[in-house]
């Protein structure tokens, strides 16, 4: 059997440090849109199991909600609010990567100097 044959691409695409602070800045953005979703979700559960929210079909009766049922729904929603705030911190530093990226760039200002 033959090896396989990958072909030379050489692709060329122009991008300058201009175009690339809002493209980044977008991905932050929608990183953070995604993550407020979540938050949302999460709170929904919480108002569904608590009996504050209703839907238009429940599966569940009232008397189906047990403590041990609402402490897995708050672990649950512990660890992914955990896990959302582990993602803030990292489009912190993504966002303070741009800034600094703002900084040095050719024919923009210093800012904070």
């Amino acid at each position: 059997m033959s090896q396989a044959n990958i072909p030379n691409i050489t692709p060329s695409i122009g991008i300058t440090v201009g175009d690339t602070v809002p493209l980044l800045l977008s991905s932050i953005a929608l990183e953070e849109l995604a993550l407020a979703h979540i938050l949302n979700a999460e709170a929904e559960k919480l108002q569904f199991v608590l009996g504050t929210l209703t839907p238009t079909t429940s599966t569940l009766a009232p008397g189906d909600v047990t403590i041990s049922n609402l402490l897995l729904v708050d672990q649950s929603v512990r660890r992914t609010i955990q896990d959302v705030i582990k993602k803030e911190m990292l489009l912190q530093f993504k966002f303070e990567n741009v800034l600094d990226l703002i900084q040095v760039s050719p024919g923009n200002p210093v800012i904070g100097t």
